[in-house]
């Protein structure tokens, strides 16, 4: 069987009660907590930049409580500091958004 999880894909995190726990293979996911909220033209440069903020994760999953999609995003992260990886995710993330690439990895998923 092929490799079919790589590097800079965008997956659909599963839930499962074990699905933080490596046991077996396992990769590290960078997410979007709290999506960005609506901005509209009438409010400040204050209230924008409020609602434009993004809240990151970074965390290690099971290859079982992922589902790999067709799309990629070329972001790409440090994996040996965590804790810096999740700076930077952050401050990456925030950076695409404003420049408008990938509108569509920043709206939530709607089934």
């Amino acid at each position: 069987m092929g490799k079919f999880m790589k590097p800079r894909k965008v997956v659909l995190v599963l839930a499962g009660r074990y699905s933080g726990h490596r046991l077996y293979s396992h990769a590290l996911v960078a997410g979007i907590d709290c999506y960005p909220q609506k901005v509209t033209a009438s409010m400040g440069k204050k209230k924008i930049a409020k609602r434009s903020k993004i809240k990151s994760f970074i965390k290690v999953y099971k290859y079982n409580h992922l589902m790999a999609t067709r799309y990629s995003v070329d972001i790409s992260l440090d994996k040996t500091v965590v804790n810096r990886a999740r700076r930077k995710a952050k401050v990456t993330f925030e950076e695409k958004y404003k420049t408008g690439k990938n509108k569509w990895f920043f709206q939530k998923l709607r089934f």
